[in-house]
């Protein structure tokens, strides 16, 4: 079968751009792999036309000869066969860099094992944050308190020190990658690094394991701290607490405690922001004539409060600075807003009825009424 001219094969211009050119081979490189289509002998045959022809267009000095002579100019110089990829093997990684991750290529062709740098892995790992879901009453949120908390984490081996090793034993390097932490097999024309499964890319294991960890570095451990609810802190927060998450293996540093806090509801009041909400209950005659009444507050005293004189059933007062403290400046806090409720007696004594009878002669009681425009309602 004769050759196609290498710029049809990458479908690129002759006056194409090393960037174009790599654009183009990575598109057909993903498109036709073979281990993306096993068994496809068409696919792989164009992934084969195309890694030749990127392999002379991606260098200057290949790219000039077949562009002078074609085909006869890159005789000999590596442009075909087994031995003429080596170029493509060295910038494989560079060649897909720019195609978001590049580990995404290799989860995409082989389920993962990307090629990583250096010996194995980094012997020192942070540990795992942790989160506790804390529920506290309302009003300790308001004013904040301290608070004990329990809960398991892993912590750092005492036996072994976090090094897994029993006493008197050591590390070793592992058999099956050299400590590499990787093991390489070849797939089509690339090699792929993926890790390695006897020491899970650690690159040694344990001569012999402690007993005390089987090996891990931690054990469990219940703990109790004390954590400290700042006033004004609101459902949802979370408090970090550094170090006090599951320690690192191998002696590796503890990751966070993160403690979400749940604030339950209270019987009266109800928060927005840093302002709080109640009802309070009024007589017909004090919403009518006006009053001062005392009104409770979340500092459990009663302040005054005026009602004016003809309030209405569902008019909102307010009282400044009654409200919750601010999270980040205590000394300042929100207000209080208080709904009126005209409570309507069920029940009149005979002197009462006949007053209200009377007062509803003086103020000319329509026994027809016209309904209220909605927009006049709150």
């Amino acid at each position: 079968m004769a050759k196609r001219d290498y710029y049809e094969v990458l479908g690129v211009p002759k006056n194409a751009s090393k960037d174009d050119i790599k654009k183009a081979y990575r598109k057909l490189a993903v498109q036709n792999h073979p281990d993306r289509n096993p068994g496809d002998k068409t696919a792989e045959d164009r992934f084969k036309e195309a890694t030749e022809a990127y392999e002379v267009l991606a260098d200057d000095k290949k790219r000039q000869a077949y562009d002078q002579f074609g085909f006869a100019g890159v005789e000999g110089m590596g442009g075909a066969g087994a031995e003429g990829f080596s170029h493509v093997f060295h910038d494989f990684e560079d060649l897909f860099g720019g195609f978001g991750d590049f580990s995404s290529i290799f989860d995409s062709f082989f389920g993962g094992g990307g090629r990583r740098s250096g010996r194995g892995r980094s012997s020192v790992q942070r540990g795992a944050d942790l989160r506790y879901e804390l529920e506290i009453p309302f009003k300790d949120a308001v004013f904040g308190t301290k608070v004990e908390v329990s809960y398991s984490r892993n912590i750092s081996c005492t036996t072994c020190s976090g090094s897994g090793a029993a006493s008197g034993s050591g590390k070793k390097t592992c058999p099956t990658c050299g400590g590499a932490g990787q093991v390489r097999r070849s797939s089509g024309f690339f090699s792929i690094a993926s890790t390695c499964a006897t020491c899970s890319g650690e690159g040694y294991v344990l001569d012999n394991p402690c007993a005390t960890c089987g090996g891990s570095g931690v054990v469990k451990k219940n703990q109790v701290i004390k954590v400290t609810i700042p006033a004004g802190i609101e459902n949802g927060k979370r408090i970090s607490i550094p170090d006090q998450g599951d320690a690192g293996p191998n002696g590796g540093p503890a990751g966070d405690l993160y403690v979400v806090i749940r604030v339950a509801p209270h019987e009266y009041f109800e928060r927005n922001g840093n302002d709080v909400y109640c009802v309070v209950p009024v007589s017909f005659s004090q919403a009518a004539l006006g009053a001062e009444i005392l009104v409770p507050t979340l500092d459990e005293k009663k302040v005054r409060m005026k009602i004016p004189a003809g309030t209405q059933n569902g008019k909102i007062l307010r009282l400044k600075n009654e409200g919750v403290p601010n999270l980040h400046n205590p000394s300042r806090r929100g207000d209080m807003y208080i709904k009126v409720h005209v409570v309507v007696p069920t029940k009149l004594s005979s002197r009462a009825k006949q007053l209200l009878k009377e007062l509803g002669e003086v103020d000319g009681e329509d026994s027809t009424p016209n309904p209220i425009p909605l927009s006049q309602l709150g």
